[in-house]
């Protein structure tokens, strides 16, 4: 705590609370993080038009962002405003601690507290104010997002506020420390920490009757074998190979009584129904009934160009769902040790200790992966045990909460 007992002041930003695990995250620890030690402000820019906005979830457990309507998710003109907003609103907050959570938050909030730590707002003075920064990679802009000369542009930047504006940077799993430190030199891993997402697992747990419900509303049958993807649709999260996929199964007869849903949605959405055509896919759009969706599955995919760990992941795992996985980012962590040795010449996926993983962008070895899981309702069941085991010991909220506090506390 501060000198005169007040609590420690952290203000936590982050781009915006649109759909995904970024948005869960930040409230979760807003919420927690409040009483006699800690005092802690959300900031967040508006969701743009096209994503749905997860302003509900702040105001169930009674989190009020502070909005800054000009941090938009592109480079604009609106960054310098939204600057100088974020740091006067850092100059009437006083904070002791500064959080910054995606991309965009994390270049203009960083940015803000360089000049909050430096300068006063009257006179523009330079008069170092004692202020401790931490940036959270979710996940990472350097691979599937831009061109070459863009990511260049971006991976300078995040080089720059690195060295001179964070004190710790946190990846939310081994292997995005191991890229964002050595693959793209962003920083030393000394200057660099681990901490896994958390999640709330009261709201989830297989829920039968949630999932018969919602098998029921889309008109799958109990003894079709429903595979589904849930996310955004957006161009990270690759739903045209996911597409790729069931065509090459429906082509070569592999169907099974298999059935395929959509559930997210996204400025993608209209794109990949035309080019499901008469594939059968399932757009069911965005959902609120999460866990009752995940219930209704027999397994889960997921199919990114680039993932720091995905809460998809985590989330079917709690709802004792199996699943398929592209293999990059935090989903290596996730799939854990191999359960079949070296894998075999002629498969086109490795069966992990908690899910199947295929190469990034290879449709036939997804195709494979689904056909070998929709088969083997043994093996379902058995990673299936093992993930929601997993998931429940290492990814609790309470986890989450205690690791950031711990955090502070070291870094005092």
């Amino acid at each position: 705590m501060r000198e005169n007992s007040q609590p420690v002041k952290v203000v936590r930003i982050i781009a915006r609370l649109n759909v995904g695990g970024p948005a869960r995250h930040v409230v979760w620890l807003t919420d927690a993080l409040q009483g006699n030690d800690f005092e802690s402000v959300l900031i967040a820019g508006r969701v743009p038009e096209g994503e749905e906005d997860m302003g509900y979830f702040a105001d169930e457990y009674g989190v009020k962002p502070v909005f800054i309507e000009d941090m938009s998710r592109e480079l604009s003109i609106s960054d310098i405003t939204a600057l100088w907003r974020i740091w006067r609103r850092m100059v009437a907050e006083k904070p002791d601690i500064v959080h910054t959570h995606t991309a965009k938050a994390g270049t203009l909030g960083r940015a803000a507290s360089f000049l909050y730590r430096w300068v006063t707002p009257r006179t523009l003075v330079f008069r170092p104010r004692k202020l401790r920064v931490f940036h959270t990679f979710h996940g990472h802009i350097f691979n599937g997002y831009y061109s070459d000369a863009k990511t260049g542009i971006f991976l300078f930047i995040e080089r720059v506020l690195a060295r001179f504006a964070t004190d710790t940077i946190v990846t939310i799993s081994d292997q995005q420390l191991n890229e964002i430190s050595k693959t793209y030199n962003v920083a030393p891993i000394k200057r660099m920490t681990v901490i896994p997402l958390g999640m709330d697992f009261s709201r989830f747990g297989e829920d039968k009757e949630a999932g018969r419900n919602f098998r029921q509303e889309i008109g799958v049958a109990d003894d079709e074998i429903l595979v589904g993807i849930v996310g955004r649709l957006t161009e990270i999260k690759n739903h045209k190979l996911f597409v790729e996929a069931v065509r090459n199964l429906r082509e070569s007869g592999r169907d099974k009584k298999l059935r395929f849903v959509v559930i997210g949605d996204g400025a993608l959405r209209s794109e990949l129904e035309a080019e499901a055509g008469s594939l059968g896919i399932i757009f069911a759009g965005n959902r609120t009934d999460t866990a009752g969706c995940y219930s209704a599955l027999d397994f889960a995919v997921l199919c990114s160009l680039n993932e720091g760990t995905p809460l998809t992941l985590i989330e079917a795992m709690a709802c004792g769902k199996a699943w398929v996985a592209s293999e990059v980012g935090g989903v290596v962590d996730l799939a854990g040790k191999s359960e079949d040795g070296d894998r075999e010449q002629d498969r086109s996926f490795a069966i992990q200790e908690r899910g199947l993983l295929f190469d990034s962008g290879d449709a036939k070895g997804f195709a494979d992966a689904i056909d070998h899981l929709a088969s083997d309702s043994v093996l379902r069941e058995k990673l299936a045990k093992a993930g929601r085991d997993f998931v429940l010991k290492s990814y609790g909220k309470d986890r989450l909460v205690e690791d950031i506090r711990r955090l502070y506390s070291e870094q005092r």
